[in-house]
């Protein structure tokens, strides 16, 4: 396609999913109400709307959710492609995507049949109210959870993607010189670190960073936060998701930062947005979900154990719980490989017209899942706008982490990504470590998977998560697993033994997320 055609072809679909928006009523219901201004006149009429528009904030609106979904939408394919080919282009990585979602469908079908416990049950009238008035405090309610286990964690998931083959590329084909030692063999392009650079400018030495405690080049640490403080609350005031998206490049102040990150995801806290969660809230009080459990299951083993997290229980399980019933979620579905996993209503097993998305957002929870969740608590005590932040972070970047694509913010291509640059840039390590049975992805993989949450301090995890929302991209994530790598190089050339290695690596509480990332991407000799 050429330019014009593909430019056509995003406006049109832009267009077509803002049509049926809220904002569409409103911008509507504004223009009709200015007609009735004395300063809008009939020669002129639509060069006035529009600048009625533009002075009164909407046409700001408007570039914001323009901006969200040019985000969201999947690139441009021929008209003529097939649905699937948008979801995910290589047939190889869509039946392995397709026999995972088996896998775990299967899992999840063996449990409910295992324990006699129904996929979905309408709860008595007795049990909703007593659900209500413990909305609050959930994590004082005690489930039997003990028969209950996690549908898949993190490491089967590495097992399918150790096992991904392209069956049109030959690995015999490459000059050993040029072998990839790692567990990932398919060929996806990844960037180098001249590349990277380029992509991460911002990150470079001679740049301002919040996160950066004391450096010689760059202005003093006080002076550039003043600054950058400043330059923060204009963006705000501005209202600018653009402008937001590249001011977080640098890190966001920590008291601007729910506002920043709002901003960026297009996520407001309006009147219909608290009535919707409030919709949500009642389907999870008048239906009980077998999912229900795992999302219990999930917190009691993660953040409830968690030194920085365990505080934050009622509102994980609050938000979870919401979101499994949240059908809005079904249309990241549109660009994600995965396919929303269906049950059948009693009886009707295999009768397509009978059967439901299950569970009605269409995601299975997985060991760790609310992890995800847990550091925002950090940012939004509104359980309305905590949920819609968390959402759009699912929708844009963490669906990515776990399933199989070839995107290059997915896991898949992560994965691959860290390999080759521990390879090309710490051969000896990546060697000896390969040789002893500690294959680095091995314990790299449970930080990517979750986006470094849970293992870094909550202060650095947020520096990083800026850095997600600044560039679009999950790259960052594994060019930092990369830089852990390196930054323990020393004590990893002393080890014998995979438990060795993980002992080196089990803790990352202490590291500084910043400095790590700028020396690896901009120290490191190419």
């Amino acid at each position: 396609m050429d330019e014009g055609t593909e430019l056509s072809m995003t406006i049109a679909q832009v267009v077509q999913k803002l049509k049926g928006s809220h904002l569409h009523s409103q911008l509507e219901k504004q223009a009709k109400e200015c007609l009735h201004r004395p300063d809008i006149q009939l020669e002129c009429l639509k060069d006035d709307v529009r600048n009625f528009l533009r002075n009164s904030g909407w046409e700001k609106k408007l570039q914001n959710a323009v901006y969200r979904e040019l985000h969201v939408l999947p690139p441009p394919s021929h008209p003529a492609a097939p649905p699937e080919h948008i979801k995910e282009p290589l047939a190889y990585m869509r039946k392995a995507q397709a026999s995972w979602e088996k896998r775990i469908l299967k899992s999840l079908n063996s449990m409910c049949t295992e324990l006699g416990v129904p996929l979905a049950r309408k709860r008595p009238v007795n049990e909703q109210k007593e659900l209500l008035s413990k909305w609050n405090e959930m994590g004082t309610d005690e489930p039997d959870l003990s028969h209950f286990r996690p549908v898949y964690a993190p490491k089967d998931f590495l097992e399918v993607l150790i096992s991904l083959r392209n069956p049109n590329y030959d690995i015999s084909d490459q000059a050993s010189s040029k072998a990839h030692w790692g567990l990932i063999q398919v060929p996806l392009n990844v960037k180098d670190i001249p590349e990277l650079r380029e992509a991460f400018s911002e990150l470079d030495l001679t740049s301002g960073q919040l996160g950066i405690d004391d450096h010689t080049s760059v202005p003093p640490a006080d002076m550039f936060e003043n600054e950058h403080v400043r330059i923060g609350k204009k963006v705000l005031t501005e209202q600018d998701s653009a402008a937001a998206e590249q001011y977080s490049r640098q890190g966001c102040p920590t008291g601007l930062r729910a506002d920043l990150w709002g901003l960026i995801l297009n996520v407001t806290n309006e009147p219909e947005d608290m009535m919707y969660y409030e919709q949500l809230k009642s389907g999870v009080v008048h239906h009980d979900l077998l999912v229900d459990n795992l999302i219990y299951k999930d917190v009691k083993l993660t953040a409830s154990n968690d030194d920085y997290y365990f505080v934050f229980e009622d509102y994980l399980y609050q938000v979870l719980l919401c979101f499994s019933r949240d059908t809005v979620v079904l249309e990241h579905f549109n660009y994600n490989s995965a396919t929303p996993p269906k049950s059948y209503i009693r009886g009707k097993l295999g009768v397509e017209e009978y059967a439901v998305i299950y569970p009605p957002n269409g995601v299975i929870p997985f060991h760790g899942f609310s992890m995800y969740v847990a550091p925002l608590c950090f940012l939004y005590n509104e359980p309305s706008k905590l949920y819609s932040v968390f959402r759009e972070m699912y929708v844009r970047y963490f669906f990515r982490l776990h399933s199989i694509s070839s995107s290059s913010s997915g896991i898949v291509s992560l994965c691959l990504h860290f390999e080759t640059l521990l390879q090309t840039h710490l051969p000896q390590l990546f060697y000896h470590l390969r040789e002893i049975g500690a294959q680095p992805l091995r314990i790299a993989f449970k930080w990517m998977v979750r986006a470094f949450s849970g293992y870094l301090a909550t202060d650095q995890l947020l520096l990083l998560w800026d850095r997600v929302l600044g560039y679009n991209s999950l790259e960052i994530l594994a060019v930092l697993a990369a830089a852990v790598f390196a930054f323990r190089a020393e004590n990893l050339m002393e080890v014998t033994s995979l438990a060795a290695a993980e002992a080196v690596l089990a803790d990352l509480s202490t590291l500084k997320v910043m400095p790590l990332l700028q020396i690896f991407l901009f120290a490191t000799a190419i």
